[in-house]
């Protein structure tokens, strides 16, 4: 077997053989000494990760099996790992990523903020995994809802869909987009984990909306993906808007949804609503600051 065939399937053991050698051991307290490789020891990260020599040694050389998911965190915090390097380190051993530390926050950063506002005659928000729209622009709130208008709570596009009948009425395809929200909450929120939050929502939601009840029943998931939605608008009537979500890069708890008019029509009712609305005053290059978790 070549040497380089012999690296690949060592993958996880040079990983923490790199990182390893990378570390500062002066930094971490340990007293100068001359050392022949750079980097901490062996039995130096073992003792940090609360693991025998041997088989730390044994790790790195390949020799085990995948560590378990506690002794990995304990690597982790042994080899001084970044949270992308922790991920990759779970993915070498056990090939999915890590459980998640701590509530996914739901900031939004400016740079991302400026590329909505840069979309004039385009919806998009940026939601949450549970759908709430934590940041949006000027083209959003004038075709889908004034979400600057809306406390946070409010903005909860399963709230609008379940317990608002107002908005009911303008979604000519109520029933397709409630099952499709539904089976995308139960996929994201299971991606992001489940927060308190969240399952404080399904509770209020199950209680008060026996079509949502049903829904969460069905266990069904799915992708947000592509397609095409329609709605009522009171003023220009049906507009249809392709969509589109993307990942935020860094935040398993947010993505962006973009709806971009179907048809030229489509996009003349758009600018047309757009224009009307060019005197008003509208908030929205809104940032939350508030974490929703």
């Amino acid at each position: 077997m070549s040497e380089d065939n012999r690296s690949d399937q060592n993958r996880l053991g040079n990983y923490l053989k790199d990182r390893r050698s990378r570390l500062d051991a002066a930094s971490l307290g340990y007293p100068p000494s001359r050392r022949r490789t750079p980097g901490l020891r062996r039995e130096e990260v073992a003792l940090r990760a609360n693991v025998s020599t041997t088989w730390y040694t044994w790790l790195e050389q390949g020799r085990e099996g995948a560590p378990s998911s506690e002794v990995l965190e304990r690597l982790a915090r042994a080899l001084v790992l970044s949270e992308i390097e922790r991920e990759y380190l779970f993915l070498l051993a056990q090939n999915r990523p890590p459980a998640l530390q701590h509530p996914p926050e739901s900031t939004v950063s400016p740079q991302l903020q400026r590329l909505l506002d840069a979309m004039e005659t385009i919806p998009a928000f940026i939601k949450t995994a549970d759908w709430t729209v934590v940041a949006w622009n000027r083209a959003a709130i004038t075709v889908l809802a004034d979400y600057s208008a809306m406390p946070l709570k409010q903005r909860n596009v399963l709230r609008m869909v379940f317990l608002n009948t107002e908005k009911r009425r303008l979604m000519p395809e109520w029933e397709n987009i409630a099952g499709f929200l539904v089976a995308n909450f139960r996929a994201e929120t299971a991606r992001a984990g489940m927060s308190d939050t969240a399952r404080l929502l399904i509770d209020e939601l199950s209680a008060a909306s026996p079509e949502f009840q049903a829904l969460w029943l069905d266990q069904n998931v799915r992708n947000h993906g592509e397609g095409t939605k329609k709605i009522q608008h009171p003023e220009v009537g049906i507009i249809a808007l392709d969509y589109s979500s993307f990942a935020v890069d860094g935040n398993p708890n947010l993505s962006m949804v973009v709806y971009n008019p179907a048809t030229e029509h489509d996009k003349a009712n758009v600018l047309a609503l757009l224009k009307r609305s060019s005197g008003q005053h509208f908030a929205y290059d809104t940032v939350d600051r508030e974490v929703y978790k």
